[in-house]
């Protein structure tokens, strides 16, 4: 049979599924999970303006979104104080990830960034054909120094850096991103992931500097504002930078539906406000769920808690499969030492007062 001819870039990857969505195991597993608390989704969902704006905007649907995100774009760049040309929306973080790379790795140009960070931003690297180098966490957060060292000494063309951080929450203060950001080498470009930004402490997020053409500043509406189903974010920077992505992006890859919800939501601020304080009292309940139950939670920026199951990976791996089978969904980071904790989502009462009754159970028959 005549086949077509792959490129050898992609016949050389794997076959992987960098996540296992939690509705493939509950088909899996023949029943719905009790407690959604792995995908650092907001269960708070979102403002109820922008729900009533879909519903509304849901007649329209018949029609191709704005190719040019006109209305979302200048709203966004309203509300940080930019002009129209300083933004791009993308189909999430994730999309707009891929369509960096795209434009500042050419294949076999080495990409730096933290062994164990956000796992599909590598997926983005190997497509494209650029060399990976990844550089350990120091102390449960990405180690600045060893990363920007790294990316001089590879002559590395991209780094990325995501602060609050996913898988650990962990964070660095601004005035560090910022030396991290004055001594970046020429031909570098820094991809400064921010998609937990709305609930990190004051202090953690730089200002914005969109005149400087080697960082981009990426965030998104689907953690603390509840979009998470329609996949929207956008990416700050300077103009020249900014219109690179013009050449690459799909321009109808964003829907209808998101671009309203979008626009609405980021109206709501006062939604927005109510709901990180809905998750800082959530990541203090879980907090006290795990010492409670004799295990360390880390200290956290972001809408979920790490916690260190105080043994190895495998001992986490264990507690884990235990919440998975007590019908509470959760996940935890894969590589070593983080892999020594879980990962929990900030959820409703009710799903924490499930976390509650089950952990202990996991524990026990993990260890």
């Amino acid at each position: 049979m005549r086949k077509p001819i792959i490129t050898s870039i992609v016949a050389a990857l794997p076959h992987t599924v960098p996540f296992v969505g939690p509705e493939t195991m509950e088909r899996a597993r023949g029943r719905p999970f009790r407690a959604r608390l792995g995908a650092n989704e907001s269960a708070f969902g979102p403002s109820p303006r922008a729900i009533e704006a879909m519903e509304a905007g849901a007649r329209e649907i018949w029609k191709y979104c704005d190719p040019e995100n006109h209305d979302l774009r200048e709203a966004v760049a309203r509300f940080h104080g930019v002009t129209m040309a300083n933004v791009v929306i993308g189909e999430g973080i994730d999309g707009l990830l891929g369509l960096a790379v795209k434009i500042a790795a050419d294949p076999g140009t080495p990409v730096v960034t933290s062994n164990g960070a956000y796992p599909t931003f590598n997926f983005h690297v190997s497509a494209q054909g650029a060399r990976l180098v990844k550089v350990p966490f120091r102390n449960d957060r990405e180690d600045l120094d060893a990363l920007l060292e790294t990316a001089r000494r590879e002559k590395a063309r991209v780094l990325y850096v995501s602060n609050p951080n996913n898988p650990m929450g962990s964070w660095w203060p601004a005035d560090a991103l910022e030396r991290l950001i004055a001594n970046l080498p020429d031909g570098l470009l820094l991809l400064l992931d921010e998609a937990y930004c709305d609930t990190a402490p004051m202090g953690a997020v730089p200002d914005l500097d969109i005149a400087n053409p080697q960082v981009l500043r990426l965030r998104t509406f689907s953690k603390a504002y509840g979009l998470a189903g329609a996949r929207m974010g956008y990416a700050l920077g300077e103009p020249s930078l900014i219109a690179l992505f013009e050449k690459v992006r799909n321009h109808y890859g964003i829907n209808l539906l998101g671009q309203i919800g979008a626009l609405a939501a980021l109206q709501d601020q006062v939604w927005l406000t109510e709901v990180v304080a809905r998750i800082t009292r959530a990541r203090a309940r879980i907090s006290d769920i795990a010492r409670t139950n004799g295990l360390q939670p880390l200290p956290s920026a972001t809408n979920f808690v790490a916690i260190d199951c105080g043994r190895d990976g495998a001992f986490a791996n264990r507690v884990l499969d235990g919440l998975l089978e007590r019908d509470v969904f959760a996940r935890k980071p894969a590589v070593p030492p983080l892999d020594r904790c879980i990962r929990v989502s900030c959820g409703l009462d009710a799903e924490l007062d499930v976390l509650a009754e089950v952990l202990p159970q996991a524990l026990a028959a993990a260890a």
